[in-house]
């Protein structure tokens, strides 16, 4: 017996970003829409203990290790219910590594889902959510997806009303990003200056319930975009060919260096990667649409 599930990526089309807080997180208002890329985490029993296998672009990006967030969500899982964490992960992976995208978070989300139903443990919701919130900020975004508005540090949700699809463009980068690489970069741009405490912005709330895509893009922030940029310079010229070739909004996603770009339809979003591709920085250029549901099992 095993158990797929399907998890998607994520884009922040808001993200703002708190003072450093004592215990080294941010405060933040992260407005996140489920995105149509997506990994699919397989859990079967595994007589040798806790295996992690990868495949896909990236895998050689994966560690394989126990410090793998799916290899961590099933052994979350394995302890509250007085069980050995007996079972082979193998993740399918398609959203980009150390992107911006929550692929690492998906597969958390994924292997929790996929043991839970594997081995029958019958957890709630509320259950689940709470070890997503342990294993990581992006975690229980990629359980739910949707849209949702995250505070505390991302981990705390609520669930948001879209009124139609947006159509994106993504462009995978050269080379990742370290997401606490770019938080310390942002903690040095903004050293000396007041920061505001992050609030979800209204336009930007507004413009999914209304599924309006100029509104959207006249609202999209990503407090991250400048210290990213600072530590990859080169995805500037990838958002100004996105521009260029008919983009609504361009912004990088999270803590990047994956960049996102809003179209106005699906024609349009093709013509935007297709011009993307030969750009340097750029590895590679998907379209996908949102928002989509959250982890799902297959």
């Amino acid at each position: 017996m095993s158990v797929t599930v399907r998890v998607p990526a994520k884009v922040n089309v808001q993200l703002a970003v708190g003072a450093a807080r004592p215990d080294g997180f941010h405060e933040l208002a992260n407005v996140f829409l489920a995105v149509g890329l997506y990994d699919e985490v397989t859990a079967t029993p595994s007589p040798d203990g806790l295996r992690v296998t990868c495949e896909g672009p990236d895998a050689a990006q994966v560690p394989l290790d126990r410090t793998n967030l799916a290899a961590r969500a099933a052994l979350a899982l394995a302890e509250r219910y007085g069980r050995a964490p007996d079972v082979h992960l193998h993740i399918a992976k398609d959203i980009p590594v150390a992107g911006g995208m929550a692929g690492g978070s998906a597969d958390g989300a994924g292997a929790l889902l996929a043991c839970d139903a594997l081995w029958g443990t019958g957890a709630s919701r509320e259950e689940l959510l709470d070890i997503c919130a342990d294993l990581g900020s992006d975690v229980p975004f990629s359980l739910v997806g949707g849209a949702a508005l995250g505070t505390g540090r991302g981990e705390r949700l609520t669930g948001l009303e879209v009124g139609g699809a947006f159509h994106w463009v993504f462009a995978t980068a050269t080379r990742g990003l370290s997401t606490p690489a770019v938080f310390r970069e942002f903690d040095r741009l903004a050293e000396g200056r007041d920061i505001p405490e992050p609030t979800a912005s209204r336009p930007v709330l507004d413009a999914l319930a209304k599924g309006d895509p100029d509104a959207l893009a006249a609202a999209v922030t990503n407090d991250l975009q400048p210290a990213a940029l600072s530590l990859f310079p080169d995805l500037s010229a990838t958002l100004a060919a996105g521009r260029e070739a008919g983009a609504l909004a361009a912004l990088v996603s999270g803590s990047g260096p994956t960049t996102a770009f809003l179209a106005r339809d699906e024609e349009t979003a093709e013509k935007i990667a297709e011009a993307l591709r030969p750009t340097p920085a750029c590895r590679t250029a998907r379209t996908a649409t949102g928002p989509v549901p959250g982890a799902t099992v297959l």
